[in-house]
């Protein structure tokens, strides 16, 4: 597999113009966080084909694991999902199935969007399962454990590391980026590249990224919405802090 590294952003609502604002920063793709994110149906519905237009590659982590919530975000036209809270193997294979068609999986046929609003083919259902990226995330003890059978699925098409709750659930407690941490991201990284499939790391930190770089990352989450937009802010107003500060010391005689 030849490698590129793709860079993105992680959105939590449905802004348009944030939207805008990371294509036009030449970003590469976007992940929904609709599990925590303030999403709901009528929004996804019209979010996804706005950022998608824009040629983002839109990626849904689903509110759930289950059969419902994949299957919308990718009628929707989701690029792929990112599904949460995957505890083993087992686990793993019944709820990526979800997002494959028979036989490969059991994925709902549904008329739309996905289908140019016409019919389908045996070879519209090839190139959706060989096109639509399915991975599940690695935060819980047991996925680890079983990373390297959940990587050779073949309903599995990558593994997303969720560094926090891996952190937390391995009881190490709140996530600060120790060598614990990083061993447990490079068990990750050798399971999906011994089946040649990617991975994707949330790199909110320079540490973090340095890593990835290193690690020659497939996927990278640069920053959260929600943090930028405060350190944007934050920094505006930091800025003027110290302007006023400077303007305030008598200068000298």
């Amino acid at each position: 597999m030849s490698h590129t590294l793709k860079q993105g952003a992680w959105l939590s609502d449905g802004s348009s113009a944030i939207g805008e604002i990371v294509a036009g920063l030449g970003y590469d793709f976007v992940v929904l966080d609709i599990e925590h994110g303030s999403f709901d149906l009528s929004i996804l519905e019209r979010f996804i084909p706005l950022l998608k237009g824009l040629g983002l590659e839109v990626l849904s982590k689903v509110l759930v694991p289950e059969r419902g919530a994949i299957q919308q975000a990718l009628d929707f036209g989701s690029d792929g999902v990112i599904i949460p809270h995957i505890e083993s193997v087992e686990h793993a294979k019944r709820i990526t199935d979800f997002a494959k068609f028979p036989p490969l999986g059991s994925r709902s046929l549904a008329g739309g969007r996905t289908m140019s609003y016409r019919g389908y083919s045996d070879e519209w259902i090839a190139a959706q399962d060989r096109d639509i990226k399915v991975f599940p995330m690695v935060e819980d003890p047991g996925a680890l454990r079983d990373v390297e059978a959940i990587a050779a699925l073949p309903t599995v098409d990558g593994i997303f590391i969720g560094p926090g709750d891996l952190a937390a659930m391995s009881g190490r407690g709140a996530y600060r980026q120790t060598e614990a941490d990083f061993d447990d991201f490079r068990k990750v990284i050798a399971a999906a590249r011994a089946n040649d499939k990617p991975w994707v790391l949330p790199a909110w930190t320079t540490i973090e990224k340095e890593f990835a770089i290193a690690e020659n990352a497939d996927y990278v989450l640069l920053t959260m919405q929600h943090a930028a937009i405060s350190e944007g802010y934050g920094n505006a107003r930091a800025l003027m802090d110290g302007l006023i500060a400077n303007a305030s010391v008598p200068a000298a005689s």
